[in-house]
């Protein structure tokens, strides 16, 4: 696929969205791809993570492997693609590539067609069958066991020679196996070469035994035994030596350096066990000035086992029998053991020890080493059949993804198309009575606010929960229906994913935006509806909380007076109640002069000219709020909510009224459905009706009084 065509390639562009998308319809428009000027792409790039898109084919043409797809990324791809079919427009037709497609013109080509053959052959599958993706799910099935296959793994069993089975067996068990391409479990270069580094180091520290055992030499096969049990109670000899000379050095410190009586109170009100933590923090024996550690009697039972295995295993075969040691003896004892202790702390940390010594010694002195690296050589060399598979499982996923992929990069043909997905839509939201289908997973939903409200789309943000699965975090659009009831968190709703799971979602989060000029309309009076009942409700609670102060403290105080005998109440002042009532009096009556003015201008104008007032009243009231929803659904679009998720938009997607509606549908009656409108419990409606008759015959009454009907009527009479 050149650039450097002598004719340009002629594009066809459809507005929709509100700018021009490109149409990838035809194989020339791929070949020609890398022509087209980047700024007429819809994206420059998008996240390969987090989208309803096969993540294994996003990660073959992530090259560089940073978790982003950008536009040389796709050039490359689609030039790829295109340089091994014979005719790229295979990859618009649905999945399964046909071997015959594949361009054996060029070796790469050849050695994919064979490749394929052999793929289908192993499936038991004729060569005129198509390769589809599900085809390479299981590679056990595509590389038979025994057989070399390009991996440079070499599993058990690979040679009839069973010494070099054995010690494929035993790298295996030391260095832990790479699987196969087989399925088996086998050794790797890096593997086979730490498994013998590790040998050669064994076998030095062992030969360094001699030396470190030289002052130990009658101890013999007994020597790792005297060791462990010189080890196991050196600092608890070393601290009752200890004590002993600081007893020597001033007699006042032996009676501080043994235990006091009452740590043996503490211990004789409980039942004792000779492992107690206590009992084991006391002494060896009893602490005096140049006194020798017993080795029988007078031992702290906590240690007497411990420290009879150090008579047994080491002061016996060294010193000779005896009952106690003394502390130059000890000292002795222990430096005899110090180039031992050294040459154990130097010893190699690997599973290797397990092996046999005389094992290890005779496959680092022989040929094993190199005769393995031989045989992971061959395999690796073995006609590179993993790397060719790899680049046909590449081109399968291309034919089925590649043109998806493309159709929502270089332009959203599919996200404008109803009857597909975008690969960023993630599934449908059922909330209040609607389905949102523009809806969004989120990583990270403190970034995703931020940028995200830029889109002029009225956002709900979704936590999801389903058992056993890992809670998501969704945002949804809300482009159509009334969204009173979602200005408050907590509302439930339950999310579809695209498999067609169901989760338990719990609204979090709300971006408040106009939805319609509709619902701009009626906002205003919503407000002040709203408004008017807060205050009611407001002054009917100080009311009530008035009035239970006022009775408790009517209560309290004739308690109070019955008790002392107060004298009764004072009589009813109906001089401060006509006041209260006159000032109501002139409250109603101003009102009603504001409404009679009102009423009285109204009626003043020629009949047409009345619908005209209430028609520009009603503009006066709505017009800002729809006016400014105009302007917010005017720049609605996807941009930001991509944009906020990781994608680097090219474009204004516009969402506009008909198609959000299309992105958000409400509850609908089916088409034919019958429908009762008896309502046994529906409110009455007297009241209602009642209060609209009497207002109309006000109405009637002020504007017979103004045209004069009233005066003209009695007055004949």
């Amino acid at each position: 696929m050149s650039s450097a065509a002598t004719t340009p390639h002629r594009w066809r562009f459809y507005r929709l969205g509100g700018f021009d998308q490109v149409a990838i319809e035809t194989a020339d428009d791929l070949r020609h791809l890398d022509q087209l000027d980047p700024k007429l792409w819809t994206a420059l790039n998008c996240p390969s993570r987090g989208l309803e898109f096969d993540a294994r084919t996003l990660a073959l043409i992530d090259g560089d492997g940073d978790g982003q797809i950008r536009v040389p990324e796709i050039l490359t791809a689609v030039r790829w693609a295109c340089g091994l079919l014979k005719n790229p427009q295979v990859l618009f037709q649905p999945e399964g590539l046909p071997l015959t497609a594949i361009d054996d013109s060029r070796p790469e080509g050849a050695q994919l067609r064979a490749a394929g053959a052999q793929v289908l052959g192993y499936l038991g599958r004729t060569a005129d069958d198509t390769l589809k993706v599900a085809d390479f799910d299981d590679m056990t099935h595509l590389f038979p066991t025994g057989q070399r296959n390009g991996d440079g793994i070499v599993p058990v069993g690979i040679v009839e020679d069973a010494g070099l089975n054995e010690v494929i067996a035993q790298i295996i068990a030391t260095q832990g196996g790479a699987v196969d391409r087989s399925g088996e479990t086998g050794i790797t270069a890096e593997t086979l070469a730490a498994f013998f580094e590790q040998t050669h180091a064994v076998l030095a520290w062992r030969a360094e035994r001699g030396a470190a055992v030289e002052s130990l030499a009658m101890l013999g096969e007994g020597t790792d035994a005297a060791a462990e049990a010189l080890a196991a109670v050196q600092a608890k000899v070393d601290d009752y030596f200890a004590r002993c000379h600081l007893a020597a050095f001033d007699p006042r410190a032996a009676q501080a350096l043994n235990p006091p009586e009452t740590a043996y109170e503490a211990l004789a009100v409980r039942t004792i066990a000779a492992l107690d933590a206590e009992v084991q923090a006391l002494p060896l024996a009893a602490v005096q000035a140049g006194q020798p550690l017993p080795l029988v009697q007078g031992l702290n039972p906590a240690w007497a086992a411990r420290v009879d295995a150090l008579r047994r295993l080491v002061v016996q075969p060294l010193l000779g029998p005896r009952d106690s040691l003394t502390a130059d003896e000890w000292v002795d004892l222990s430096a005899r053991f110090a180039a031992w202790r050294e040459w154990l702390a130097r010893r190699p940390e690997t599973a290797v020890h397990e092996l046999a010594l005389e094992h290890l010694a005779n496959i680092a002195a022989d040929d094993t080493q190199q005769r393995l690296t031989e045989l992971i050589e061959q395999d690796t060399a073995a006609d590179a059949s993993a790397t060719t598979v790899d680049a046909l499982e590449r081109l399968v996923r291309y034919q089925r993804d590649l043109v998806t992929l493309l159709r929502n990069f270089v332009s959203l043909a599919d996200f404008y198309d109803l009857r597909r997905w975008a690969i960023f839509q993630a599934g449908t939201l059922y909330l209040d009575q609607r389905s949102c289908d523009l809806v969004l997973r989120v990583a990270d939903m403190a970034a995703h606010t931020k940028m995200a409200p830029f889109s002029g789309c009225f956002l709900v943000y979704c936590k999801c929960e389903s058992g056993g699965r890992e809670p998501i975090t969704i945002v949804a659009a809300l482009t159509g229906g009334d969204v009173d009831e979602l200005l408050v968190a907590g509302r439930h709703g339950v999310f579809y994913d695209r498999d067609g799971r169901d989760w338990k979602a719990t609204v979090v989060q709300v971006v408040v935006q106009p939805v319609s000029i509709r619902q701009a309309f009626w906002t205003p009076y919503r407000r002040v509806a709203a408004f008017i009942e807060t205050q009611i409700r407001n002054f009917a609670a100080s009311r009530e909380k008035d009035v239970e102060g006022k009775a408790q403290a009517g209560v309290t105080g004739v308690a109070a007076q019955a008790g002392a005998g107060a004298p009764p109440a004072p009589a009813f002042d109906i001089a401060k109640f006509a006041g209260i009532f006159a000032a109501m009096g002139l409250a109603v009556g101003a009102l009603g002069t504001a409404l009679a003015a009102m009423l009285s201008g109204l009626f003043a104008l020629v009949w047409w000219q009345m619908p005209l007032v209430l028609l520009g009243l009603v503009l006066l009231i709505s017009g800002p709020s729809m006016l400014l929803a105009w302007l917010t659904l005017r720049r609605r679009n996807v941009g930001p909510l991509l944009d906020a998720n990781g994608w680097a938009m090219n474009a204004r997607a516009r969402i506009n009224l008909p198609f959000g509606r299309a992105l958000t549908r409400v509850a609908q009656l089916p088409s034919g459905a019958r429908r009762e409108l008896g309502d046994p419990f529906a409110e009455s409606n007297t009241g209602r009706y009642t209060a609209l008759l009497v207002v109309l015959l006000a109405l009637v009454t002020v504007l017979a009084w103004q045209r004069g009907w009233l005066q003209a009527l009695f007055g004949g009479a």
